[in-house]
């Protein structure tokens, strides 16, 4: 924590009074939950706001319908807050991403409307990014360019505790298809080829990988199409793999190429065709950026709150904000609103209480103090780059 006392009064001033605007967003995302990729009345109504406080819209990001740039500036350096908006089936905002569109464009307001004068070439983004629990908008997004001339990215998820960006794996999720020769199963079944043994004999071998490889690689599957009626051999199977490791790199070298080994070596073994589709982008890992971390501890430490060590064994789920974060320095913090598990009813019932507001209203003031201290000490901002450098390479 740095700076200018005044001046980071003025910025939590200005986000108190974006309290209403952030009770608002929370419950008019989660009265309209919307699926990846379809979050119309999300992203119009995030746009509506924050083009009448004076930002400038740019939609269709990296092709995407829903994704959107909503910038404050032209100067550098250029400090962006993530909005997430898509919902889940059948529960809605069981993950919050209805608060973290709040938190988002209640920082990015308050930046700009506390801080533009003291900082002219500061540019102010809210980045609309959809799909986080589909496709992974950030993916697209990180591979399009949006973040290659963003100096930081913040974002903030609501959950069961407070933390400094968390862990989360990295995934390329595969689709195993084996093509064969149907016949009759009773009558001449000798004719015939299967591909639900190729497939049985593969996806045992698939699971016995986890003797061969490192301990933090993970091989989920399940098989999606086992054939057509019994009394055919199966001409046709597919089956789903999640991939997964700590390292993308290892993924990609190493773990993915040994589950095509084995998708292979079966197909030979019964005379089949095998091919390969991945039916989800690469997530990539969340790099963890120690300078954004220290920042944004001191700001939640500076406002009163705990930030308790994750559990031992904690992680294995994904995130698109990890692309991002080999992009350009960037940080997802946690804020607890509830002990309810993610990805449930009671967890989107509770983004709409008294206190999950209050603590989207912290985490705003979180990423906009930690915002504000990036551009008061540029030297924090020229460390978390070299760190990012020597990561990459």
């Amino acid at each position: 924590m740095t700076g200018d006392a005044s001046r980071r009064q003025g910025l939590l001033a200005s986000i108190d009074a974006l309290r209403p605007l952030v009770e608002e967003t929370g419950r008019s995302l989660y009265e309209r939950p919307e699926l990846g990729l379809a979050e119309r009345f999300a992203s119009s109504r995030l746009k509506e706001i924050l083009s009448t406080h004076g930002f400038l819209i740019e939609s269709g990001l990296a092709g995407l319908p829903t994704a959107f740039s909503a910038r404050a500036g032209t100067g550098r350096p250029a400090v962006a807050f993530m909005a997430e908006y898509d919902a889940l089936p059948a529960i809605g905002h069981g993950c919050g991403h209805n608060l973290i569109a709040a938190c988002a464009i209640a920082a990015g307001i308050a930046c700009k409307q506390a801080l533009s004068r003291d900082f002219p070439d500061v540019s102010w983004l809210v980045l609309g990014t959809p799909a986080e629990e589909t496709v992974g908008g950030k993916v697209a997004m990180s591979e399009a360019g949006v973040f290659d001339d963003i100096d930081a990215a913040f974002i903030a998820h609501p959950g069961q505790r407070n933390s400094l960006g968390g862990i989360s794996w990295s995934s390329h999720p595969i689709e195993i298809t084996f093509h064969s020769r149907a016949s009759h199963a009773g009558g001449n079944p000798q004719e015939g080829i299967n591909a639900l043994d190729a497939l049985v004999t593969a996806y045992l071998s698939i699971r016995n990988l986890k003797n061969q490889l490192r301990d933090d690689a993970r091989l989920a599957g399940i098989i999606t199409h086992g054939g057509d009626a019994q009394n055919i051999v199966p001409d046709r199977t597919v089956a789903r793999f999640t991939v997964r490791a700590r390292d993308w790199r290892y993924l990609e070298s190493v773990v993915l190429p040994r589950v095509r080994q084995c998708a292979e070596g079966a197909a030979q073994t019964y005379g089949a065709k095998v091919e390969f589709r991945h039916h989800e982008p690469l997530f990539k890992e969340t790099l963890e950026h120690p300078v954004l971390k220290q920042v944004v501890r001191a700001n939640f430490e500076a406002l009163g709150e705990e930030v308790p060590p994750l559990p031992e064994g904690f992680g294995g789920g994904t995130t698109d904000v990890g692309s991002v974060t080999w992009v350009t320095p960037c940080v997802q913090i946690g804020f607890k609103i509830t002990d309810a598990r993610g990805h449930s009813r009671e967890m989107a019932e509770a983004t709409m209480t008294p206190v999950a507001i209050d603590k989207t209203i912290m985490a705003a003031k979180v990423l906009a103090l930690s915002a504000l201290d990036l551009v008061e000490s540029p030297d924090l901002l020229a460390q978390a780059r070299s760190y990012l450098r020597s990561r990459r390479e």
